[in-house]
């Protein structure tokens, strides 16, 4: 059975600690980084916790992934996201990696600082896994024995500034700027038998109660097992290392399609740009400060629920 384990901070201490029914058993023990608490705390003896609880209300949520850990993400990874942005699913050719500074990791329920600097604040709801083991050498990972290499599931959002990102060709600087990474609630500790359901998680993120993302895992067109298997050919990944598995449909950004894209590209840089941000600036799907942001993931049958992100858009102070 899948384990939703919080970290969190009561009475001035960091903790870790098993969450069901609104209550919080706390998991004995000092850990500082997500990877020594996973090393020390295995699923299969987290099931059979007991002790006293506290009532989830009464703690203060902080991010399950901690900030010496990698965070990894894939781009444009889900069929319809790649139709939207003008790219045929069937015909890609290769995994999209990128990275985000792990300075932006908040936890769940953190607000997002939309910085002065930045127009077009984008959500990009992701289904996020976190790694079991290090991975130092070429692996061959599959379905089959993925277990042995995953430890858990969370939600990420992928906050973008889409003026810095997409202009700038700078995926990690308008990736990165601080509070733009809320990952959790939880962490979902996974068994094996749990693994298969990882094909069929529904991904829904609203903004101000509007659905805006909504799609299943079952549409990922570069899968975990076979990314991690590509990555582990390419550099070292460690225990508690964080990877973003892409956003489905239904983001801010709109991106032209092919055909005006080959069109515009016949323009100097400066003009293009400009046209750019001209569209970009008819979108009132931003984000905006007092937007309220929730993301969910889970399965159908309920037995896999990662839990809710909510934040709230602020603007950053001057």
């Amino acid at each position: 059975m899948s384990l939703l384990v919080l970290h969190f901070r009561h009475n001035g201490r960091a903790q870790w600690g098993v969450v069901a029914d609104g209550a919080v058993t706390p998991i004995p023990g000092d850990f500082d980084t997500t990877a020594r608490f996973l090393a020390a705390n295995p699923v299969e003896r987290l099931v059979t916790l007991d002790g006293p609880t506290i009532p989830e209300a009464d703690v203060e949520w902080l991010p399950p992934v901690t900030a010496n850990q990698q965070f990894v993400c894939q781009g444009a990874n889900y069929r319809q996201h790649m139709i939207e942005s003008g790219m045929d699913p069937d015909a890609k050719k290769f995994n999209m990696i990128f990275t985000k500074a792990t300075s932006c990791i908040v936890a769940a329920n953190s607000p997002v600082l939309k910085p002065r600097q930045v127009r077009f604040l984008d959500y990009e709801i992701e289904l996020g896994l976190i790694l079991k083991r290090d991975i130092t050498s070429r692996q061959r990972i599959t379905d089959a024995n993925l277990h042995d290499y995953v430890a858990a599931t969370v939600i990420v959002n992928d906050y973008s500034a889409r003026d810095v990102q997409i202009p700038q060709m700078q995926f990690y600087k308008g990736k990165s700027f601080r509070t733009f990474g809320p990952v959790g609630p939880y962490l979902c500790l996974l068994e094996q038998r749990d693994f298969p359901k990882l094909k069929a998680l529904d991904l829904t993120l609203t903004v101000n109660g509007a659905v805006r993302q909504q799609d299943s895992t079952s549409n990922l067109v570069y899968g975990p097992a076979e990314t991690l298997t590509e990555l582990s050919g390419v550099h070292d990944l460690h225990a508690g290392d964080l990877l973003a598995t892409g956003t489905p449909a239904g983001c801010a950004l709109s991106i032209p399609s092919p055909l005006k894209q080959r069109a515009v590209a016949l323009f100097p840089e400066s003009v293009k740009w400009k046209m750019f941000m001209k569209v970009q600036a008819g979108r009132t799907q931003y984000l905006k400060a007092g937007d309220i942001v929730e993301a969910r993931i889970a399965s159908r049958d309920g037995t896999i629920d990662l839990g809710v992100q909510r934040n709230e858009i602020m603007d950053e102070a001057a």
